[in-house]
């Protein structure tokens, strides 16, 4: 298995977006099918649909488990045979109801680790459910999936930051409400672990954004008091956090480039600015998992689907961290799989019995202490014949 090259699962994502445009762009290059093996988990129909509207030279497999999947050919896995119907630039609750099908059966097959990493392709939340139930995210969803209990990571990355964040989907008005001390420490413990195995980052640093809201006396208690505390606590359990640091200070100089990933408190606060650096592409890595999950961090781009002008540099920019996050996990775990076990039995602690014992030196001190006291006489019995 080691030896094989690494299966990357992908999501088709909305059917009427620019998702298989991404997939024929990105693995239409034959270095990709050389680092990997795709499996596009999808529709056959729609992606003949995709590959016939768009005069894409685009070769797939169609393949029915991810056991079949063969290396140096972009597999299609068929989701189902259910006839979709494509209506390229409109969101539809079809199309919606395709993606996150797709979805739920990879993430479901990642549990039995049929593959090794999972790539996620863009949905859109507001025409995106199943069976009647409305989809709740991509980050919610792969947690209650997922997770077992465990809170997902999300981290940003592009080639100039990495950016987490200590809030979703909250309005500016009630962030505040939310920050506090507890959160801000388990938010860098998080992502200070994710650093190290995930991006094999030896001591991360972390710099943690003020808050900037409209209260002006919530925001002095946050920075006066709530971000210094955590970062006192983080301290404590050797976390190299500092801050806090004005969103303006980090991302209008170059300051940003002295740490490893930046904890934006909302998220305005880091994802406007990170993309305002590096407009071509982000990347949505989801740290905690107990696979690596990687999306490219765009819009099903309704507005240029079937058009051609889809740039795929995100999904292969999502590709390539899945490969690397994957390996620097396993090269980060693989010490911790089977520890040696111990050849020799642990000293009881009696220090409570020992505690008040002479120790050897001393009581070899107070031994020689008499021998000393008989010696004086005679020392004086000497001077006293000599004299």
């Amino acid at each position: 298995m080691e030896n094989k090259k690494l299966r990357i699962a992908i999501t088709q994502g909305d059917t009427n977006g620019v998702g298989y445009e991404m997939i024929f762009k990105t693995f239409g290059k034959p270095e990709m099918l050389e680092l990997c093996t795709p499996i596009v988990y999808g529709s056959p129909k729609v992606a003949a649909y995709h590959h016939n509207a768009l005069g894409i030279d685009a070769n797939f497999t169609i393949i029915h488990s991810a056991q079949e999947a063969k290396d140096g050919k972009l597999n299609l896995l068929a989701v189902n045979d259910d006839d979709v119907k494509v209506e390229l630039g409109q969101p539809t609750p079809e199309s919606g109801a395709a993606g996150v099908k797709a979805m739920e059966r990879a993430v479901s097959e990642a549990k039995d680790q049929l593959f090794d990493a999972l790539v996620c392709l863009p949905l859109s939340k507001e025409n995106a459910q199943l069976d009647g139930y409305a989809f709740p995210g991509f980050h919610s969803y792969v947690e209650q999936c997922m997770g077992d209990g465990k809170k997902v990571m999300p981290v940003y990355v592009n080639e100039r930051t990495r950016v987490a964040l200590a809030t979703e989907d909250v309005p500016l008005k009630d962030v505040a409400q939310y920050i506090t001390s507890s959160l801000i420490v388990d938010k860098c413990m998080e992502l200070n672990q994710t650093l190290h195995a995930d991006f094999r980052i030896s001591a991360p640093r972390i710099a943690i954004l003020a808050l900037d809201p409209a209260d002006e006396q919530m925001q002095q208690a946050a920075e006066k008091n709530i971000i210094p505390e955590a970062v006192q606590k983080l301290e404590e359990k050797q976390v190299l956090a500092f801050g806090p640091y004005q969103s303006e200070q980090i991302f209008g100089s170059t300051d940003y480039m002295h740490f490893d990933a930046i904890l934006a408190l909302y998220n305005d606060q880091g994802k406007a600015p990170m993309k305002a650096l590096c407009p071509d592409y982000t990347v949505d890595f989801l740290g905690g998992m107990p696979m690596v999950i990687t999306s490219p961090d765009v819009t099903p781009q309704f507005h240029i689907a079937g058009k051609n002008q889809a740039d795929e540099t995100p999904l292969t920019q999502a590709v390539y961290l899945a490969l690397d996050a994957t390996r620097n996990r396993r090269n980060y775990n693989e010490p911790y799989a089977n520890p040696l076990q111990k050849l020799y039995h642990e000293h009881r602690d009696e220090s409570d019995k020992t505690r008040f014992n002479v120790p050897k030196k001393d009581a070899a001190n107070k031994k020689a202490a008499p021998a000393d006291k008989k010696a004086a006489p005679a020392d004086k019995n000497v001077q006293a014949q000599q004299g």
